[in-house]
């Protein structure tokens, strides 16, 4: 079959945007789809096997349409529009960048940005309970921090409780300076991080005051009920299955309850299993709670931390299958010794 050319409707004033820095964005979708993308006097011209051009000028196509509504075309975005193309799995992006939870203090909107936070958006919106679960930079606290404090502006709930399990990843509490606040509140400043800047420090600090949000390790949920709040427990690998069901025995009336964690960052000490795997077994089939697992596809960070995390996650399901093989030979073994 020959070669075809098409033309891809791009404005002049969003090429920068949608090209990229050195027309990096350009030169992957040429790479990926073996074809070749020219700008002739303001037009832009796709030629190559006529499947080919057809996926790089729709995904050409969805990138301006991102770019016309205001949105920054980064290279995380672009890889995930060819990634949705390669399935056939047409829009993707443009039917989740519709979905805005709220604006940071400087105006910047916070949506989801692949299927599997839209997916986990959609399952707050509907349950009591959700379990977040996915690698690092998936978005599973940013996105949840940002529905909390839509549905406290919303006034839907009263207050915000976020807390996370005081655990130390190689270093000891014990030596870190000062009182006991000050020991834990490194292990919680992600948290802080997130308030500050989608809902301002100053209006954090009041509500904070109030006692409207509060932000505290696992430890001081325990002997509490909590009523009309919304609740996000972080780090939830890092509980124990004790700790899992003291906090999700908490809740009360009129709250909301959503639980992350990365099973592939434990921290815990060796033999100790994680509250949130028990969790995960006992928990599966319960209505009006969901688990929303995420994937290397949905990290949102740098690039190359989706490259990290896809690269750990195929190490560990190729040692996993090993094990999995020695104990087999091992029980084999015994059995006919």
């Amino acid at each position: 079959m020959g070669e075809i050319s098409k033309e891809a409707a791009v404005p002049a004033s969003h090429m920068q945007n949608i090209f990229g820095q050195f027309d990096g964005h350009i030169k992957k979708l040429e790479r990926q789809f073996k074809v070749s993308i020219v700008d002739r006097n303001g037009s832009v011209m796709i030629s190559g096997q006529e499947k080919a051009v057809d996926r790089a000028l729709s995904v050409l196509t969805e990138l301006t349409e991102l770019s016309l509504r205001g949105n920054v075309i980064g290279e995380q975005t672009v890889d995930y529009a060819i990634t949705m193309s390669m399935e056939e799995n047409e829009d993707v992006l443009l039917s989740i960048d519709k979905d805005c939870i709220c604006h940071t203090m400087a105006g910047k909107p916070i949506k989801p940005k692949t299927l599997g936070q839209k997916n986990y958006v959609d399952a707050i919106r509907k349950n009591m309970i959700v379990f977040g679960l996915g690698p690092a930079g998936t978005g599973k606290t940013y996105l949840a921090m940002a529905m909390a404090i839509t549905a406290f502006k919303n006034q839907e709930v009263e207050r915000i409780i976020l807390t996370r399990p005081a655990i130390e990843a190689g270093e000891k509490l014990g030596f870190l300076p000062g009182d006991l606040q000050s020991k834990v509140d490194p292990y919680l400043r992600p948290l802080y991080d997130a308030l500050h800047q989608i809902m301002g420090a100053e209006t954090f600090l009041k509500n904070m005051e109030k006692g409207l949000i509060e932000v505290a390790p696992l430890a001081y949920m325990r002997g509490r009920t909590l009523d009309n709040a919304y609740i996000i427990l972080d780090e939830a690998q890092n509980t124990t299955s004790a700790q899992m069901k003291m906090f999700l025995t908490r809740i009360g009336f009129g709250s909301k309850v959503i639980v992350t964690g990365d099973g592939s960052q434990k921290d815990l000490m060796p033999g100790v299993q994680s509250g949130l795997d028990v969790a995960q077994r006992v928990l599966r089939n319960i209505e009006g709670i969901e688990f929303c697992n995420m994937t290397s596809r949905d990290v949102v960070r740098h690039p190359l931390v989706q490259k990290i995390v896809k690269a750990y996650e195929d190490f560990e399901a190729k040692e996993n299958y090993r094990e999995k093989r020695r104990s087999t030979r091992a029980s084999y073994g015994k059995k006919h010794s």
